[in-house]
């Protein structure tokens, strides 16, 4: 397998490659989408919600962790998960610019 050279690209280009990457499994959608109706959650409440083991909603959640979309805060003996507003703000800028430089685009 060949080198990803991912260090070929910007510091921003990778960091929003990476939270793409979270992103692009449904799971993670659904887990987001249900962390949007609530304020904060523990894990046990979004395995109540999805159709997915607890192991499997813990490996997305820690995807998502990883990529920064969401925080934990530990709360006695759970982690208590929410959205992370400052990566949202993230994705939400490089939309805007993408909408921005489309505006002035023919094809």
């Amino acid at each position: 397998m060949g080198a990803s050279k991912s260090e070929s690209f910007s510091i921003a280009n990778n960091e929003i490659a990476s939270i793409f990457k979270a992103l692009s499994h449904p799971a993670r959608i659904a887990i987001i989408d249900y962390l949007l109706t609530v304020d904060s959650c523990i894990c046990g409440d979004i395995v109540n919600e999805l159709p997915l083991a607890q192991s499997t909603i813990s490996q997305h959640l820690k995807e998502l962790k990883n990529a920064n979309i969401i925080k934990g805060n530990i709360e006695g003996t759970a982690i208590c998960y929410c959205i992370n507003p400052e990566t949202i703000d993230k994705i939400q800028h490089h939309f805007s610019a993408i909408t921005h430089k489309l505006k002035n685009k023919c094809c």
